[in-house]
């Protein structure tokens, strides 16, 4: 049985590698830190009484099924809309046609691909991370406000403190370093 200090040390170390994991796959940061937070609830309410050695692989079950349980939710709430919306009978072919074949996955989501193209991506993704990473910290800053957090170039300069051509210099650069890094590494996007 793991003690509460155990407890707190795992939680503490494994929070961030956690909230970054259900970042990458949900793309929505406050929908991570609900996952996460979830989870670690859900492990510390009903796995504490697991042994320290345990409390890894019990926890990122926990971590993937939620992540799992939050797109089943998307799934749903986007078929009932779709359902709903197809029911309300703007057009003669509605009454006509399956609801359930509405429900399908859309071409190219996450819930269509197939389980090698879920690793392939999250390959991907660790290779791009590794390599923002080697970026120098002006350029890292810049391409990640613009591209992963969606600003525009005036809040990424507000952001940063620097004026707009700065941040398309440094965001060019950076886009430039990436592809070529990538390109070394056999990987063209």
């Amino acid at each position: 049985m793991a003690t509460k200090e155990e407890l707190d040390r795992f939680l503490a170390s494994v929070e961030r590698r956690a909230f970054k994991q259900a970042a990458f796959a949900v793309r929505d940061d406050e929908a991570a830190l609900d996952i996460v937070q979830d989870a670690m609830i859900k492990l510390t309410v009903h796995y504490a009484d697991r042994p320290a050695a345990e409390l890894p692989l019990v926890f990122t079950r926990i971590l993937q099924n939620a992540i799992h349980d939050h797109f089943r939710r998307a799934k749903v709430r986007g078929g009932l809309i779709t359902l709903f919306s197809a029911l309300t009978g703007h057009d003669e072919d509605v009454e006509s046609a399956d609801p359930l074949e509405t429900l399908d996955a859309a071409a190219g989501s996450e819930q269509a691909e197939s389980a090698a193209d879920c690793v392939e991506r999250a390959q991907l993704i660790a290779i791009i991370e590794e390599e923002i990473a080697k970026l120098p910290a002006r350029q890292r800053e810049a391409f990640l406000l613009r591209y992963w957090e969606d600003f525009d170039v005036a809040e990424t300069a507000a952001a940063m403190g620097c004026s707009e051509g700065s941040v398309k210099t440094h965001c060019s650069r950076a886009a430039h370093a990436l592809a070529r890094a990538l390109r070394a590494r056999g990987i063209t996007l």
